[in-house]
């Protein structure tokens, strides 16, 4: 699974201004409705109920908030670069700048797993994250997830 696949350049925000954890994600559930159709207030409430079982700031400055929604069709990825990084409650007590955000199906299982990882895995290489952290063009950020990274270890 390619993260091309799940993300297209207009659902990157290359520049995002948040101050808070809750504020990121009323933006990030905003765009996610413009980009998917679904009512805005369903994404945020959905994510931040997962956000209430533990956060999704995986460390490094990285969080990968999800949810699955019914009423939509196939999983999507919203990606934000922040102006100034917010505290997200991360595993190592880092503020975040770098958020992926992931919808899915209520259906999609494994596939929602598989996405997940493959982000992951994108946002461990220090090579990919130096980039996306280095530029603020929207089509050079999809470009840099789009890669494969150079260490296929989990």
């Amino acid at each position: 699974m390619d993260l091309s696949d799940l993300i297209e350049v207009s659902a990157v925000m290359p520049a995002l201004k948040a101050n808070s954890k809750k504020q990121l994600l009323q933006l990030l559930a905003e765009k996610a409705a413009s980009v998917t159709g679904l009512p805005e207030r369903e994404v945020f409430d959905t994510i931040l109920q997962r956000e209430r079982l533990g956060s999704t700031g995986v460390g490094n400055g990285i969080a990968i908030p999800h949810g699955k929604l019914p009423g939509i069709s196939r999983i999507t990825g919203i990606f934000a670069r922040l102006e100034n990084p917010v505290d997200f409650e991360a595993l190592d007590d880092q503020p975040v700048d770098l958020v992926f955000l992931l919808l899915a199906p209520e259906g999609a299982g494994a596939d929602h797993l598989k996405a997940l990882s493959r982000i992951a895995r994108v946002l461990r290489d220090s090579d990919i994250v130096g980039k996306i952290r280095g530029t603020k063009d929207a089509a050079a950020i999809h470009t840099f997830l789009s890669q494969t990274p150079a260490s296929h270890a989990a």
